[in-house]
């Protein structure tokens, strides 16, 4: 019990930069108290002394404002930030190098005994106000949002935003290029429009970006086998969009054969 209260309060210079030395760790984080009590409350339960790790769980509540029920399983190098208002039901588990912000609600959705609270693997953060609800899983390195509300399992290395919470894909930085490249194109600034964004609107602005790129492909490919077959119409310049791309639309976009020099002096 010892060596992992040494780990949970050695963890807090890594996930807080205002932490300054081990003596002001000790004596003005309540999220360090309160693993501490937690973690003797723990070994009262554990020992079947269940009113005396109940009524240590409830002195730390009253001085730390956070309650973890005695029963719940924590892993090493946990850290609550703040830590005000964080709520850990009695079948919570959470894994090593798990973080957790205030407001945090590790709770259930029955009555019924048994497991009804979630698992958090190694590695989640779950950030201030986020409530996440019933015997779910919350796999390996997933982030939880600010004021979320997650009810269902969510896969590893992901983040969860949003009431109820939805799964953020992780950044790709070549379909963000192509995305770009189209924009420029059409003239429109795609600027701000990013994946992680939970804006439906936005969403659909990428989606259709996705749709024009494959549109976009395809036609390319059409105009290159009319080519072979001798058909021209494809070299005509696309419609001004911007006039300050009209030359490089003009430049990228028609299609000119090596050696046919005849869609060259139609620019000309």
């Amino acid at each position: 019990m010892l060596r992992r209260i040494r780990q949970d309060v050695a963890c807090v210079f890594e996930r807080d930069p205002a932490a300054r030395n081990t003596f002001e760790v000790l004596t003005t984080y309540p999220g360090v108290h309160a693993i501490i009590h937690y973690r003797m409350a723990n070994w009262l339960w554990r020992k079947g002394l269940k009113w005396f790790a109940r009524f240590l769980s409830t002195f730390s509540r009253w001085m730390t404002g956070i309650e973890i029920h005695p029963g719940a399983t924590i892993g090493e190098r946990f850290f609550i930030d703040h830590g005000m208002g964080v709520v850990v039901g009695e079948t919570a588990e959470i894994g090593n190098d798990c973080t957790l912000y205030h407001g945090v609600t590790l709770g259930g959705t029955s009555w019924n005994k048994g497991k009804r609270h979630p698992t958090l693997r190694d590695g989640v953060v779950v950030g201030a106000g986020a409530k996440v609800l019933g015997p779910i899983i919350v796999n390996e390195g997933a982030r939880i949002g600010s004021n979320a509300v997650v009810t269902k399992e969510v896969p590893a290395g992901v983040s969860v935003v949003g009431i109820p919470g939805r799964i953020v894909r992780k950044p790709d930085p070549e379909l963000d290029k192509r995305r770009k490249d189209i924009a420029d194109k059409i003239g429109f600034d795609a600027y701000g429009m990013a994946d992680e964004m939970p804006d439906p609107i936005a969403r659909s602005v990428n989606n259709l970006m996705d749709h024009m790129l494959a549109v976009d492909g395809k036609i390319n490919n059409i105009c290159k086998s009319l080519h072979k077959l001798g058909d021209t119409s494809c070299d005509e310049a696309m419609p001004k969009l911007k006039a300050s791309h009209v030359e490089s639309l003009n430049e990228k976009d028609s299609i000119v054969p090596a050696g046919d020099d005849s869609a060259a002096d139609k620019k000309a």
